[in-house]
């Protein structure tokens, strides 16, 4: 089997998020779960859905992109999540300072943030949630069903795992 064919049959766990959630952070546990349990045969994709009511939101995603760029997208999401009320304080300040943290080029954080090269990603991935339904964050789409992780938490690893289970089964039969 060619590795294009291969990469094709890992199931795609989209996730609507936004870093200034609390839901989101919440979330957290459930995807290092997940990673952790599939590894690369999930492939595992941070969607960005900024809401209005959290003012660095939408900058926060942008840095999001250039921590991608930069090799180190979870690290960073998941170092952002882990401080929403400092977020909601501070703003892009702290964006840049996680980034350093972490070893990342903080100046091309600032620069990036200034002139908005990620913009675009962020309002498509914005456009495209709302066009397929999602009104909150953390949203789940895996093999085409939608989970709301914004009402609860409650549940949800196991229901994507067991759906997740189910595509990598469909994947292994020979067709």
């Amino acid at each position: 089997m060619s590795d294009s064919s291969s990469a094709s049959a890992v199931p795609v766990l989209d996730v609507w998020c936004e870093l200034q959630c609390p839901d989101c952070r919440t979330a957290l546990d459930d995807l290092r779960a997940l990673r952790s349990r599939y590894g690369d045969r999930l492939e595992l994709r941070l969607r960005h859905f900024p809401l209005e009511k959290h003012k660095h939101a939408f900058a926060a995603a942008q840095a999001a992109e250039e921590a991608a760029q930069q090799g180190r997208l979870w690290p960073y999401v998941e170092a952002v999540l882990g401080r929403v009320a400092e977020l909601d304080r501070k703003g892009e300040p702290l964006l840049v300072e996680v980034a350093r943290e972490l070893g990342l080029d903080a100046e091309e954080f600032d620069t990036a943030l200034v002139d908005g090269r990620h913009i675009l990603i962020v309002d498509a991935d914005q456009a495209e949630g709302k066009a397929i339904g999602v009104t909150g964050t953390p949203t789940y789409f895996v093999g085409g069903e939608r989970l709301d992780g914004g009402k609860s938490q409650e549940g949800l690893r196991a229901r994507i795992e067991e759906i997740v289970d189910r595509l990598l089964a469909e994947a292994e039969r020979p067709h």
